[in-house]
């Protein structure tokens, strides 16, 4: 079944477009870049639209913030009758290291309020999603801040290859063949570094005993063989 709708997930503003949590926005910015697709204003949506020529499909930037992301979602897929399983969701995953990209379809949220406001406004988890790695801070008390900044240089780098590799596939999925995306996504993977070799320790040399004192060692032999 070919994709009909392919969202972008992020927060509107200058002060939010390099964090973390606009991964899913620096996605769908480059598909419509690169196929001559141009975004617009749409009020009655609250978002940014544009239109993929080859395929019909509509692209999607909600603008009410993340929370609140599947409004514009709804409102589009109702009106044009664009069923779950025809929407791909392009969105920031921490359960992913920097440079992964995985596409899935339904599943559960994850914590993430885009996807958990956008399962509500659908009544559906069946849509399909395209994940791509951030890292975790390691602290689930520190994560909503973590997503609003911006990631390292290098963190940074591996995003942009995995979102290289993702549109790759973008077309694939727009022409419903979204296992042979998944396959070519998932195999493009590139491994992880193997840990480097941990040296031996050197083994500790035994102290030399000492040699015994001339005089006791005579008093040795003489115990053993007696007195002339």
């Amino acid at each position: 079944m070919p994709i009909r709708l392919v969202v972008g997930l992020g927060n509107p503003g200058k002060e939010h477009e390099r964090t973390r949590h606009n991964a899913g926005f620096w996605l769908l910015e480059r598909f419509a870049s690169g196929c001559g697709s141009h975004f617009r204003k749409d009020p009655k949506y609250q978002a940014l639209v544009a239109r993929h020529e080859p395929s019909g499909a509509w692209l999607l930037m909600p603008q009410s913030y993340m929370n609140s992301s599947g409004r514009a979602v709804q409102m589009l897929a109702g009106f044009f009758k664009i069923k779950p399983e025809e929407i791909l969701v392009l969105h920031d995953e921490l359960d992913f290291a920097p440079g992964v990209a995985r596409l899935k379809q339904g599943g559960g949220i994850g914590g993430h309020n885009g996807l958990r406001d956008i399962s509500q406004r659908v009544a559906s988890h069946d849509y399909w999603r395209l994940r791509l790695g951030i890292g975790h801070p390691g602290d689930k008390n520190v994560v909503a801040d973590y997503v609003l900044h911006k990631p390292s240089a290098e963190d940074k780098e591996l995003i942009d290859q995995a979102i290289g590799r993702s549109l790759e596939i973008l077309p694939q999925c727009l022409s419903g063949d979204l296992q042979g995306a998944m396959q070519k996504l998932h195999s493009g993977e590139p491994k992880p570094a193997a840990p480097k070799p941990v040296a031996p320790k050197p083994q500790e040399q035994k102290p030399q005993e000492k040699n015994q004192d001339p005089e006791k060692a005579g008093g040795f032999l003489k115990s053993l063989f007696g007195k002339k």
